[in-house]
């Protein structure tokens, strides 16, 4: 066959069948490629719901029955679960020294109008200090719930003598019963799911079996509204500065490399200009002293949730402007000319056409960015995340902690039991990633609409 001849005949049909060949073996690499894929992300999950549930060997240093006894109520009637706030602190006042429970009630109030454990007088003379004020100066108060976990860790103190994962729990339960009345005859064998309403509402304690995430959940919530007030606005009109105003030039296309750039810098980087800038630099602002929202003891510095946000939404600002800059770039140019034949003006043409066009393309970035930012755990160590921490976020201003900072504390330990809620504590991060981007699903679907 000559050179530039098309095949024929026998040749022809070939080359059609090494085509079709080659086509199969590359749908089944990249059907091979998916499948290995799922496969990598089902095992993640199977391992996670394995150490969330499973069978544990529990014994409590003292009985809720006798609790609900001491203070006169009939056992078989009232169950600890179910006494009011009042009860439950005479329980508590009944079984701890006055020592821990100043400790307690100087961290948070019980009541609002009186105290329990501390003289007005005293009190008084702590929250008149100009620094190194408790946390409870600042009128917080426990509810019903906080005083019942302060119950079942200070006095109840359930410990988790063993644990059991999912599979063996459920496979192997007659063995693990008959081993359990041998080892742990005064223990209970019960069936747990470390994952429980009880694990999402209780604060964070040192010990497993009473421990939870409210105060993670909060502190994350926080971070990553600051995170996107911040970085949302901003990158999208960075991007549409670089879209529609900004000319070809050597410095514009500088900054455009460096926002590329910028995108792939690790974490941990962004963390230290947070610790250098937000926390050191702008301390006054990040801690809300010149809005006089904190007294300068409660929070000695710019730790705070203003400066993690802010932290984060720096690092998520490149991928905002460089997605919000892939939507704009997709708008039809007709649009903008046939806007600017009408007599509008270029940001009248902006406004009303190229934005509400791009806003899918533009929200789809942010759900990125977002779920990048929830799951950091390095620029939040830097900027100063607490590691443990039992008083809820009350504002920007207020010290936190985030998930991610809890699932790694929790790994960190050598107990068994801080790996379950440690799984537990990451199926909570998951359905908080999916609730947030489903958010910002519909809410790009709607836009997608109208336009």
């Amino acid at each position: 066959m000559s050179a530039g001849a098309f095949p024929k005949g026998a040749q022809l049909e070939a080359q059609i069948n090494r085509r079709r060949r080659q086509g199969v073996y590359l749908r089944l690499s990249f059907l091979g490629s998916l499948m290995l894929a799922i496969l990598a992300l089902l095992t993640l999950l199977a391992n996670i719901i394995n150490s969330a549930f499973g069978l544990v060997a529990l014994e409590n240093a003292v009985s809720p029955a006798a609790l609900v006894e001491e203070i006169g109520l009939d056992p078989a009637g009232s169950a600890l679960s179910d006494l009011s706030k009042d009860d439950l602190l005479l329980v508590l006042e009944g079984n701890i020294n006055n020592n821990v429970g100043r400790r307690l009630e100087r961290e948070q109030r019980f009541y609002s109008d009186s105290l329990v454990f501390e003289t007005q007088t005293k009190w008084d003379e702590i929250c008149a200090r100009e620094v190194d004020r408790p946390a409870g100066c600042s009128g917080d108060v426990r509810g019903r719930d906080d005083v019942y976990a302060l119950v079942v860790e200070q006095i109840v103190q359930p410990k988790a003598l063993e644990t059991w994962s999912l599979i063996d729990s459920v496979l192997h339960r007659s063995e693990i019963e008959a081993a359990a009345a041998v080892s742990y005859p005064d223990a209970d064998l019960v069936f747990r799911s470390w994952l429980s309403m009880d694990f999402v509402t209780s604060p964070q304690s040192p010990k497993a079996e009473v421990a939870g995430v409210r105060t993670a959940v909060l502190g994350s919530l926080w971070i990553v509204l600051v995170t996107i007030v911040f970085s949302f606005p901003v990158g999208v009109a960075a991007a549409v500065y670089l879209e529609e105003y900004a000319r070809d030039t050597r410095l514009n296309r500088l900054i455009q490399t460096n926002i590329n750039n910028l995108a792939g810098v690790p974490s941990i980087i962004y963390g230290m200009l947070g610790l250098a800038i937000f926390v050191r630099v702008l301390e006054t602002f990040t801690s809300g002293a010149f809005l006089g929202a904190v007294d300068g003891g409660v929070t000695a510095n710019g730790r705070t949730v203003v400066s993690a946000g802010l932290t984060l939404g720096l690092l998520i600002l490149p991928i905002i402007i460089i997605n919000a800059q892939e939507a704009i770039r997709a708008v039809p140019q007709s649009l903008r000319s046939a806007g600017m034949a009408l007599g509008a003006t270029q940001w009248q043409t902006i406004r009303a056409h190229v934005l509400p066009n791009a806003v899918p393309g533009i929200l789809t970035g942010a759900i990125l960015a977002v779920a990048r930012a929830l799951g950091e755990t390095a620029p939040l160590v830097v900027v100063g995340a607490s590691t443990f921490i039992t008083t809820d976020p009350s504002g920007p201003f207020a010290k936190f902690t985030a998930l991610p900072i809890q699932i790694f504390q929790w790994t960190s330990r050598p107990q068994d039991e801080f790996r379950n809620i440690a799984a537990a504590a990451i199926i909570v991060l998951l359905i908080m990633l999916l609730a947030l981007n489903a958010t910002a699903i519909v809410l790009r679907n709607r836009y997608a609409r109208r336009v």
